[in-house]
């Protein structure tokens, strides 16, 4: 990892005009934080003079020692204002209607999500429904198509309902369980992380803005996004692997564990 930064360091005669010593110190610093920080070394390029990662993302040295100090974790993670009441959800069950279930690969992939929130060991459970003991029910529902959608939390109870389209049934089970997963989030309170330029995951798009939900930093994952860097992303990667990041565990478990 460390020896393809240093690549792009060395590129710097050929990338820049009058490119000097203290300003190549300078991008060596900027890009070893980067790595250090998480960031893939293929994502981060050296351009007029300026460092960058996803490709449009400009990275001051202060920046990059930023990341550092908050944690070491490669990409944002937001939250809603609303969260979850970790002292009265610790059942939370997921039931999926009978539609859902006739359909093998979303019920597989939702069996995955489940799986995937309880290794967290977070202050709740998730079980698939219905079942006793639940302080919290989210029905797991069908629509036409390739949609995916959810809500976000209000009264201290994750949003009640995530729906799945039927036309990912044909889609590979890593992708339908990075779906569920991330509207499984959702639910819980996880903006996108990138929700103030969805050009980083999506290619087009701008800023979601608050969305009457809010927008808020959560503590140990710095302010930068890039392809791949979270399950909560605007929109799918090419080849999902339906787990979770570093930077969604860091942010999971500093808002739901014990």
């Amino acid at each position: 990892m460390f020896k393809r930064a240093a690549v792009l360091v060395v590129g710097c005669g050929a990338l820049l005009s009058g490119c000097g010593a203290d300003l190549g110190q300078e991008h060596q610093e900027i890009i070893s934080n980067l790595v250090e920080a998480g960031f893939q070394p293929g994502d981060i390029q050296v351009v007029d003079e300026s460092v960058y990662v996803g490709g449009d993302a400009q990275v001051s040295v202060d920046a990059s020692r930023e990341m550092l100090q908050s944690g070491g974790d490669s990409a944002e993670q937001y939250r809603t204002t609303n969260v979850i009441n970790k002292s009265l959800v610790r059942k939370i069950c997921i039931n999926p209607t009978s539609t859902f279930s006739s359909y093998s690969r979303l019920s597989q992939g939702l069996d995955l999500a489940i799986q995937n929130y309880n290794a967290l060991g977070l202050c709740f459970t998730m079980v698939r429904g219905p079942s006793t003991g639940c302080n919290a029910n989210i029905t797991a529902a069908t629509a036409a198509g390739t949609v995916y959608n959810a809500g976000y939390p209000s009264g201290g109870l994750p949003y009640g309902t995530i729906t799945i389209g039927t036309g990912w049934n044909t889609a590979p089970l890593d992708t339908v369980e990075h779906i569920i997963t991330h509207e499984l989030g959702h639910t819980l309170g996880m903006r996108h992380s990138d929700y103030y330029s969805q050009v980083i995951s999506c290619g087009t798009g701008g800023s979601e803005g608050t969305a009457g939900v809010g927008a808020i930093l959560i503590p140990g994952t710095p302010s930068t996004s890039y392809v791949n860097g979270s399950i909560f992303n605007a929109c799918l990667p090419a080849n999902p692997t339906g787990e979770f990041t570093s930077t969604d565990i860091t942010a999971l478990t500093y808002l739901y564990r014990c």
